[in-house]
């Protein structure tokens, strides 16, 4: 295991330090682990995530196809003149946008819609554009830790629990429409010295035309109708089991098809370089996940918290935040499900419970939306913490913006705090206080 530790230590140090590219150092760091046999080549393999893959070259074929009609200036367009130009209010309401489309598709795609309205309107009223894909970032995050399909790491706790959709909605939406109402003045008053728009660029916008931005309406038809079928898809592909990466690929060849778009154009302008960089950082943290690093993180958790039921879901809450902020939180996830799921007994036994739906009520559901928050909440803590961010990071330095690794975490490692504060007062008086 200290291998396998070490190799990903020198690997993170390299990549927040940003000498070296980031795809580079992930893909280095993968051939470590198998060169010094932490894993198999097979294994290695194995732990790549190909829904999230499968996912990230969908989508962006589907954004690089829209992207040639002109919708995204209609959009940016619009969104503009409809806020009157006013930064602030643009802000708010781009963050809003994001974190209820994350809800209902997931962090990826809603990033990779977003982004290129978002860099446009940033362009045309001179406001800060690095920011606003930060913030982004951040409030999709937000957003997809309210549903069972908004984040992974939901989807394998109600696949690994039998809790539906409505559970997770009636039991984690409260709580992030709270971090919401909080968090959303607190970036009003961060950036209100930044998002100052002249008047002439005000005026430019209110004079603009919208229509005129789309360049060709017969292949926007098409694409919108293809592209309305893949958010049905996302919306009832858990129902017929299939996954939201084979949707987005299977979506995205149909829209090259009938909009009689050249394949090698639409590829060719992929985020290869970040495709890359997921295979290389889940070989990475697979060498951790099969070496047990995570499940002795665990143990070691629940020794510290010596029985205490509250204690118990606080700690779980924090630690699988702060761990979800340094690797991936599906890892994390899978290897702290059987353990939660190992200690349940254990408080039904010394709280005298012995009705199944009393324990589920009191211990399960409890420790369980715990960990949720904590790690759909956790991936704002840094820069690779979630698969979202890494995304807009690389949107950004596609446009010649460059996003760092230390301008991410200023901002969403303070966001994390923030929102595990509220999540842990929620925690404690939803599921104890009033329950006790």
């Amino acid at each position: 295991m200290l291998t396998s530790v070490i190799i990903f230590a020198v690997a993170y140090v390299f990549i927040a330090s940003e000498k070296v590219d980031k795809t580079i150092v992930a893909l280095l760091g993968a051939a470590a682990v198998i060169c010094f046999g932490q894993i198999s080549y097979e294994d290695a393999l194995s732990k790549v995530d190909l829904n999230v893959i499968f996912l990230l070259v969908g989508m962006m074929v589907i954004v690089n196809v829209l992207a040639i009609t002109g919708v995204f200036e209609w959009v940016a367009i619009k969104l503009a003149q409809r806020a009157k130009g006013n930064g602030i209010a643009i802000l708010i309401l781009f963050l809003t946008i994001t974190a209820i489309l994350s809800a209902f598709l997931d962090n990826v795609t809603t990033v990779i819609l977003m982004a290129p309205v978002t860099i446009l309107i940033c362009q045309i009223l001179n406001l800060p554009t690095v920011q606003f894909l930060i913030m982004e970032a951040i409030f999709s995050n937000i957003g997809g830790t309210a549903t069972l399909v908004g984040d992974p790491p939901n989807i394998l706790i109600g696949s690994q629990t039998h809790l539906g959709f409505n559970d997770f909605l009636i039991h984690l939406a409260p709580v992030i429409v709270v971090i919401m109402l909080v968090l959303i003045p607190v970036t009003a008053l961060t950036f209100r010295k930044h998002t100052h728009t002249q008047a002439n660029a005000r005026e430019r916008v209110m004079r603009a035309k919208p229509e005129a931005a789309i360049l060709e309406p017969a292949k926007l038809k098409r694409a919108s109708a293809v592209f309305g079928l893949t958010l049905l898809g996302f919306f009832a592909g858990h129902l017929v089991h299939m996954e939201p990466g084979i949707i987005a690929l299977a979506s995205a060849m149909i829209m090259v098809l009938v909009c009689r778009c050249s394949l090698h154009d639409m590829l060719s302008k992929v985020e290869w370089n970040t495709i890359l960089f997921f295979v290389g950082l889940f070989m990475l943290i697979g060498a951790l996940e099969e070496k047990g690093a995570f499940e002795a993180l665990g143990r070691f958790m629940l020794t510290m918290t010596q029985g205490n039921l509250l204690l118990t879901a606080i700690t779980i809450l924090w630690f699988s935040a702060l761990v979800s902020a340094i690797v991936d939180n599906i890892p994390l996830v899978i290897s702290m499900i059987p353990l939660v799921k190992a200690i349940v007994p254990q408080f039904a036994e010394s709280l005298g419970l012995t009705d199944p739906e009393q324990i589920r009520l009191t211990v399960t559901e409890p420790l369980f939306w715990a960990l949720a928050l904590g790690a759909c909440l956790g991936g704002n803590g840094s820069l690779i913490g979630a698969s979202a961010n890494v995304v807009v990071a690389q949107v950004a330095r596609r446009n010649h913006y460059e996003l760092s690794f230390l301008q991410f975490t200023r901002y969403g490692f303070l966001y994390m705090l923030l929102s595990l504060s509220i999540s842990t007062l929620y925690v404690y008086l939803r599921y104890f206080y009033f329950m006790g």
